[in-house]
């Protein structure tokens, strides 16, 4: 941790954290235990506990208290102290035997004072204070049952799920989401008696709803602690609607300010919409493994950049669908683990070919350090070659321990090289070339057409075609790729017609996956009718259009705007000179 970074800032935070977690139950939310997982991993958190037994549980409502023989608990909790949060942790310690507790937010004292609408000349003079904490120490001995139990509440700035040492997620912001121009009608309802805002380039934070200014607020506390803990006065850029908003909160926050008079590095911070650039995620022009296990593999349960491993190929259980659970998955978080760690981010910067060819050597070599009778061979690296160096650590558990990262990563390679949405990886990235030759050389309405066919029902549809779910990725891509466009009679028979096959699709697919269940808002497929598959499908098609003319303020940036053609994969290309770059992101 000699150089700050972001890894370093999430270590940093997590030693304040297992300072105070020796022989406690340890209640986390899924956001702070997603930093842990990427961070210092729940292998460190677990020897802070101690003990013979470490009860690490989801802070839930209806999480198990304490016993008698468990005193002390410790909540490490990213949302802010208030509300339904307040509500759970009185509801767990009135059932629980605490005598000892301490709560860690990942949210500032400054946070919270604006969440209790204090207003910034109150809070000015609070500096040094924490009346809000104060407070609910006192709260929790009398939850307890005797005032002079033990309270804690403090800050950590848990922001981060640092993926590698130049890349970070944050996990507690995965649904944060740039506004679209339909969006403009909701804030003009929510202030009927304000000026009408007209488009998206004039929202600024009067604007926005109080909840949305507090989920940007916390976003801001926590880069301003990243931003302390690099040591930087940071100069703030922006791209797009919300991006400009938070650009400028961060500007204006008071701790933000008081820390820039001293820092002594420069850094600079830039913004973008995610809606600027959907194509670079839903589209398939990279040749990168890590992307394409992230893709096809299932997620992790609880978690919103990790996904489930199947390790039942080093072990004799040989399970059935219905028991599959058995087995507790592997990850491709491997935070402890150096050589496994390495490989991971050989992964994230090398191309696919590189990639595979660097996981059989990983694998090569462990299994020479544990004197397994491993076969060379030469030449191209096959899945099954992969599963016959994996397959020698099979019985021998000291192996097993010593490598068990490489091990993860390795099966996640041979499962997504053998992964049916693989083989359609290289059919997605034709047609997204096609599609694009269309688009320049003919337009949008011969695009839909050519996507018509593709449009099947669930009865209809072999392994080769496309489900609903990859249709919408399609479309996305699409509608994205495109940017503005005319709007003509041909687009609107083929958008209809386009519309009318999709409905159809969601009507006869016999279960929902849970992003159809979000966009239809039914939770099971009996639920569907027409008329409800029809109206999410108009909003979805709303939603397109808002993203097709979502990069036309990028025309503003003449210095380094550059017109795209049919040859591209983006519309608009900008040229910027970048010596350093840290990259955060509130999804993947």
């Amino acid at each position: 941790m000699s150089t700050p970074g972001v890894l370093s800032f999430t270590l940093q935070g997590w030693e304040q954290v297992l300072a105070k977690v020796k022989r406690a139950l340890v209640y986390l939310d899924a956001a702070c235990a997603e930093s842990l997982h990427w961070g210092c991993g729940p292998t460190r958190l677990m020897e802070a506990v101690g003990g013979p037994v470490c009860h690490l549980r989801e802070f839930q409502p209806n999480a198990v208290g304490g016993n008698a023989e468990q005193p002390k608990a410790v909540f490490v909790l990213s949302c802010l102290l208030k509300g339904r949060t307040v509500e759970t942790l009185r509801d767990i310690i009135s059932r629980s035997h605490f005598q000892y507790c301490v709560v860690v937010t990942a949210l500032s004292h400054a946070v919270h004072l604006t969440a209790n609408h204090v207003p910034a000349a109150a809070a000015a003079e609070l500096e040094g204070q924490q009346p809000v904490f104060e407070q609910l120490e006192e709260k929790l001995c009398e939850w307890m049952g005797n005032m002079n139990y033990t309270a804690e509440v403090l800050h950590v700035p848990l922001l981060l799920a640092p993926i590698a040492p130049y890349l970070a997620l944050t996990p507690a912001f995965a649904s944060l989401f740039p506004l679209l121009s339909q969006d403009i009608h909701l804030l003009n309802s929510a202030r009927p008696d304000k000026r009408r805002l007209g488009s998206l380039g004039e929202v600024d934070s009067t604007a926005l709803t109080p909840e949305l200014i507090l989920q940007m607020r916390c976003l801001v506390s926590g880069l301003s602690s990243l931003c302390e803990h690099l040591g930087v006065r940071e100069e703030c850029f922006a791209v797009g609607a919300l991006s400009r908003v938070i650009a400028a909160d961060l500007a204006n926050y008071v701790p933000a300010k008081n820390r820039r008079k001293t820092a002594a590095g420069r850094a600079s911070v830039v913004f973008v919409d995610r809606t600027l650039d959907l194509t670079g995620a839903v589209g398939h022009h990279g040749d990168n493994l890590a992307e394409k296990i992230i893709s096809v593999l299932p997620q992790l349960p609880g978690h919103t950049n990790d996904v489930m491993v199947n390790m039942e190929e080093l072990t004799a259980l040989q399970t059935q669908e219905e028991d599959q659970n058995v087995i507790a998955p592997g990850c491709l978080a491997q935070a402890n683990d150096l050589a496994a760690k390495a490989l991971w981010e050989a992964l994230l910067n090398t191309k696919h070919k590189e990639a595979v060819m660097e996981v059989r050597r990983h694998l090569v070599e462990a299994a020479s350090r544990e004197n397994l009778p491993i076969k060379m061979s030469m030449g191209r690296v096959t899945p099954g070659q992969l599963t016959s160096y994996i397959q020698l650590f099979k019985n021998n558990l000291k192996a097993l321990r010593n490598h068990c990262g490489i091990l993860q990563l390795g099966l996640a390679t041979v499962q997504t090289l053998k992964h049916p949405q693989t083989a359609k990886w290289d059919n997605f990235l034709a047609f997204e070339r096609l599609l694009l030759q269309s688009i320049g050389e003919s337009g949008m309405s011969v695009v839909l057409n050519q996507l018509l066919p593709m449009f099947k029902p669930s009865t209809q549809r072999t392994n080769d075609d496309y489900g609903p779910e990859e249709l919408l990725i399609l479309l996305t891509y699409v509608y994205s790729v495109i940017g503005e466009f005319t709007v003509d009679k041909d687009l609107g028979e083929a958008e209809e017609k386009v519309k009318k096959a999709l409905v159809q699709v969601f009507c006869e697919e016999s279960e929902l996956s849970p992003l159809l269940q979000k966009i239809t808002g039914c939770d099971s497929a009996t639920n569907l009718t027409f008329h409800k598959s029809k109206i999410a499908v108009d909003e979805l098609f709303s939603s397109l259009w808002d993203i097709a003319g979502a990069r036309s303020l990028m025309k503003e940036f003449k210095s380094v705007y550059v017109p795209g053609n049919h040859t591209h994969q983006v519309n608009h290309i900008f040229q910027i000179p970048l010596r350093s770059v840290w990259i955060w992101d509130t999804s993947w």
